[in-house]
């Protein structure tokens, strides 16, 4: 299962008569359990490498997604105990996944000072105390987790030959971080565009925990966002990233999550904002299974009162730091923002 990591399909997107660049979307969403497989694998292997992770020993991670997946399938393959620090945000379908590779579940019940992640990380280092020789993947800021999409650029050079923009969802900071790098190895003058939701402190934007969105933002800044190699970033708010999400399977067949609806509205924009022969590149993360009870269900959107589905023609241009709630984006090029 772990060699079935990776290598996964290159598609260009149906540009519905738009004239301008071509829009290519890597499937992230097809390994195994989604994009965090990579990261999963790279950093469990290295630490059994370097002897951080003894045969055996358990593995703790907080996660709420796809990483809790990841970490999951190579953790048990390799024969070690896997625990899972998560919060009540976590759909069954993702739980269900989790408890068939048996997993422990640690689930935390009340927000700490920096929303849910604070919490969650808290009881982590709670577990890591009563776990003596447990080893934490610390994806937020281990550099294992940017590394593992060395890969994946190499595998688009691979079958595209150039990529001039780069558009990628932002949560942890290591696909965009990690992709971004290793692509500016064959173009310097890539352009790298970051998807964020409104609500998630990670550019700027006040935090806003009752965010529906999962897979992208954060309650807290990782060490592995690289904020310098960012050009623009797009924060879309609850409702447009969910309207994105629909459109992406209505016009591209593409049954994906909210991280990847909002790539994909933000990279359609962007197509038609290039000159012709300009190559897009946008990683689609997330499938659309644990998204079936809210995304894609009519009676939840409707209590949350997001069912109209609005979705703007495109982004309005801020001021970096200007706080927003509906589809905006700044420029970063040049602004000094390191953290």
């Amino acid at each position: 299962m772990i060699e079935t990591i990776g290598n996964t399909p290159l598609v260009q997107l149906n540009h519905n008569r738009i004239i301008g660049g071509n829009v290519y979307a890597k499937l992230e969403l097809m390994n195994p359990f989604g994009m965090k497989d990579r990261v999963a694998k790279q950093i469990i292997l290295e630490a059994k490498y370097s002897g951080q992770l003894q045969d055996g020993a358990p593995i703790i991670e907080s996660s709420s997604g796809t990483m809790a997946c990841g970490v999951a399938m190579v953790g048990t393959c390799l024969g070690h105990e896997v625990h899972i620090v998560t919060d009540p945000r976590m759909d069954q379908i993702t739980l269900a996944k989790l408890t068939a590779l048996g997993c422990k579940i640690d689930i935390v019940e009340q927000m700490g000072t920096n929303g849910w992640q604070s919490a969650r990380l808290q009881r982590l280092n709670e577990l890591m105390k009563e776990l003596p020789g447990a080893y934490w993947p610390r994806q937020y800021e281990n550099s294992n987790n940017p590394a593992a999409y060395r890969e994946l650029a190499h595998e688009v050079m691979n079958d595209l030959g150039r990529v001039d923009y780069l558009v990628a969802s932002v949560g942890s900071g290591g696909s965009m971080t990690g992709t971004a790098r290793a692509l500016k190895r064959y173009n310097p003058d890539l352009k790298v565009v970051a998807v964020d939701c409104i609500g998630s402190v990670i550019f700027g934007q006040p935090d806003w925990p009752q965010r529906l969105q999962g897979g992208l933002g954060n309650s807290l800044i990782a060490p592995n966002v690289d904020h310098s190699i960012v050009d623009e970033v797009h924060w879309l708010n609850d409702e447009e990233a969910f309207a994105a999400t629909l459109a992406l399977a209505r016009e591209q067949q593409i049954f994906a999550g909210n991280s990847s609806g909002s790539v994909y509205a933000v990279a359609k924009w962007l197509q038609s904002n290039v000159p012709q022969d300009t190559n897009i590149l946008a990683i689609f993360p997330d499938r659309g299974d644990r998204y079936a009870s809210t995304i894609y269900n009519r009676d939840y959107r409707k209590e949350k009162q997001i069912d109209a589905l609005r979705l703007p023609e495109g982004p309005q241009l801020v001021p970096y730091e200007t706080v927003v709630y509906s589809w905006s984006y700044a420029r970063l090029s040049g602004v000094m923002h390191r953290v």
